[in-house]
């Protein structure tokens, strides 16, 4: 069973969005003890957008919660390497094991969001499918208390919760229901196309920078590779009027030809999909009786690929935030998100700009690596913070 039966009046909290950030919310929530509920609009293992790629704090949170057995079982490829293509310069990086996990992985969408919906379910939450969150409700005193929404025989109900957390992406309705403030704003997204072909052999992940555009090529199931180029939205516009299909070719071409040679010999699976550009913004995460997490709070340009890295570190945070049930605790989850995303949402914004010449990008870069040093320290300590709960 992929959702649950009969919707109840009341939970201790209600998340919107059964994806990375809010599967991963609700199923702590419901190991914790906590009656949850959670609505998705799409269907159970829907594809979405994604670069697929988990760095290593996110890998080691699956692991950590016991999910990651799921995504390796189903033939996920474990990456032992990355390398960074600078122009003509190619920089390898091994992956070695660490903390019990051997590698990194870039599962499909349909593969992680199912597993931790799973993961969640089997918790104790009740996730309902093709259901839709119409609006928050909120009491006397202005506070949210629950959700007006149409369940999926289409019937309008009313459940109330003590919280409710949007996890419904960058556009979330929950935020703009709740009128959560932007307190920071990138500008200068840019814009991709992405596309899937089977039987690419890639040895581990490559990201690809070049005069005024980028890539990524990452191996994912079922023997396919996640590929996408980025480039300035003007030039994306542009290329719409001739196609998008050339336009991907071009980009790709100009990034490495041998590549974009092995490409044009396999056949694409699926469409080309595209992604027009949004800028980068961090809002307020929390107030009486919501919260954000995910893209909801914070959403980032895709060149970084840290988005459900990102989603699964604040998951956590929130989580361990609305156990503690303070204001002070719902502080501190956006304090220590911030603390990171801050410098996330910069750097993202900066590598998207292409205002960088090689060796610029490279100190972006390092950067980068020193900024996921600390998500990572910060990722292994939420068993401490765990320990010290229980004791």
């Amino acid at each position: 069973m992929k959702s649950g039966n009969t919707i109840e009046s009341r939970y201790d909290a209600i998340v919107v969005g059964a994806r990375v950030a809010g599967a991963g919310t609700a199923m702590l929530l419901a190991r914790a003890g906590l009656r949850v509920l959670v609505v998705e609009r799409s269907g159970y293992g829907s594809d979405t957008l994604s670069t697929h790629a988990l760095l290593r704090p996110g890998v080691l949170q699956l692991h950590r919660w016991g999910v990651l057995d799921r995504i390796i079982s189903v033939g996920t490829p474990e990456l032992r390497k990355t390398t960074f293509h600078y122009g003509d310069e190619a920089i390898e990086v091994p992956i070695k094991e660490l903390d019990g996990v051997k590698g990194l992985y870039a599962p499909r969408r349909t593969v992680l969001d199912a597993a931790l919906a799973d993961a969640a379910r089997e918790s104790g939450a009740q996730i309902v499918y093709g259901a839709l969150v119409k609006d928050v409700v909120h009491d006397e005193t202005g506070r949210v208390c629950g959700v007006d929404l149409v369940d999926p025989s289409g019937a309008q109900r009313r459940i109330e919760s003590d919280i409710v957390i949007g996890a419904d992406g960058a556009r979330s309705g929950v935020a703009k229901a709740v009128g959560a403030e932007i307190l920071r704003q990138a500008n200068r997204p840019a814009a991709y196309l992405y596309g899937y072909w089977r039987g690419l052999r890639l040895d581990g992940t490559h990201w690809y920078f070049a005069k005024d555009v980028d890539a990524g090529a990452i191996p994912t199931n079922e023997d396919m590779a996640c590929l996408f180029v980025g480039m300035p939205p003007a030039r994306y516009e542009s290329g719409r009027i001739t196609g998008l299909e050339p336009l991907f070719g071009t980009v790709l071409g100009e990034i490495d030809r041998d590549l974009a040679a092995a490409v044009a010999s396999l056949e694409r699976e699926g469409k080309l999909r595209p992604f027009p550009g949004r800028p980068g913004f961090i809002r307020k995460s929390w107030g009486p009786g919501w919260a954000l997490v995910g893209d909801a709070g914070c959403f980032k340009d895709p060149i970084t690929a840290h988005g459900m890295t990102d989603a699964l570190r604040d998951a956590e945070l929130l989580a361990n935030a609305v156990v503690a049930g303070t204001d002070e605790a719902m502080a501190g989850y956006q304090s220590a998100s911030d603390d990171l995303a801050v410098e996330f949402l910069d750097l993202s914004d900066r590598i998207a700009s292409f205002e960088w010449d090689f060796e610029r990008l490279k100190e972006l870069h390092y950067r980068l690596s020193k900024l996921m040093r600390r998500e990572y320290d910060l990722v292994r300590s939420f068993d401490q913070h765990r320990a010290a709960t229980a004791a």
